[in-house]
């Protein structure tokens, strides 16, 4: 059983781009920018969007972090959007979601210009994506595609169980698994909350994606020996030996699942990290598309 560890993966993928970012400055460009909105407090929101700051001075990267007040008229937030689409030195940006309830999220995402769309969320990344083209893949499905690559975990022919549909990670998982590519070429099956035998389904699986958000919900009976499991839920439970507590955990019983299988990323420290560095990849790709720029070693 090998760690699928997304910790030190990710620190190796910032240290390449920070050589990248390096060199565009050394030959008079300006460094690449990533701007970030964030409306209202949301704990885990925070947290997230001071990993992205973090990373960004961590890569050389210029950013900006856009607070605003939870109850912001949408009207407000589609002028920031037009804004930072109109603004040349940014070079993508992202709306973090959750926004709140009143706001269209619908609406913000779609007014995102494509070109921009570092998160890979507006339809039309989404249908060059589902299509083979050359776009921004959603950063978590990013993510584990280039875990996947590094690790050398083959897919080719492979039977791939994607659990949950969203069109933040499974549905985007099942499109580039099964599509004509190195890191793809596999016989993928999406289940859902309305998928039946899910047991069964999983036990013939040679790789499983979970990205259910329920804690614990793989079970050591439900995989075959050798499997590779990708762990995307994100859970926290009560745990009174913990000072704060609570910790996190995964959809996957990591204890048990383990031991069966081939490959596994742990949470937190697994697919989490990735996003973050799939992100950093997304606003350097950008800035490279924005001024035809090509680096050579």
């Amino acid at each position: 059983m090998e760690i699928l560890d997304g910790r030190k993966l990710s620190k190796t993928l910032k240290e390449e781009i920070k050589e990248e970012v390096s060199a565009i400055v050394a030959q008079g460009h300006r460094p690449p920018h990533l701007s970030a909105v964030l409306v209202g407090n949301n704990p885990a929101s925070e947290a997230y969007m001071g990993n992205k700051v973090k990373s960004c001075d961590m890569v050389g990267f210029d950013s900006k972090l856009i607070r605003r007040v939870e109850d912001i008229s949408q009207d407000e937030l589609l002028e920031i959007v037009s804004q930072l689409n109109n603004d040349d030195r940014v070079d993508g940006f992202i709306v973090q979601l959750p926004l709140p309830e009143h706001i269209d999220d619908e609406a913000v995402l779609l007014a995102i210009d494509p070109a921009k769309d570092v998160d890979g969320f507006h339809p039309y990344n989404f249908g060059c994506m589902a299509q083979g083209m050359d776009c921004f893949l959603p950063a978590t499905p990013l993510g584990i595609i280039t875990m996947l690559e590094r690790y050398k975990v083959e897919t080719s022919g492979k039977n791939v169980v994607v659990i949950g549909r969203s069109n933040i990670v499974g549905t985007p998982m099942s499109i580039l698994l099964s599509r004509k590519s190195p890191s793809g070429n596999a016989t993928v099956t999406l289940a859902h909350s309305r998928t039946k035998n899910l047991k069964e389904i999983c036990l013939r699986a040679d790789i499983i994606i979970s990205a259910l958000g329920k804690p614990f919900f793989i079970t050591h009976d439900m995989v075959k020996e050798g499997v590779v499991v990708i762990d995307v839920g994100i859970n926290r439970i009560d745990d009174l030996s913990r000072k704060s507590g609570t910790r996190l955990v995964g959809d996957v019983d990591f204890e048990k699942v383990a031991p069966k299988s081939s490959f596994i990323t742990p949470v937190p420290g697994g697919v989490g990290p990735m996003t973050v560095a799939s992100l950093m990849m997304n606003t350097l790709k950008a800035f490279k598309r924005k001024f035809d720029y090509t680096y050579n070693k």
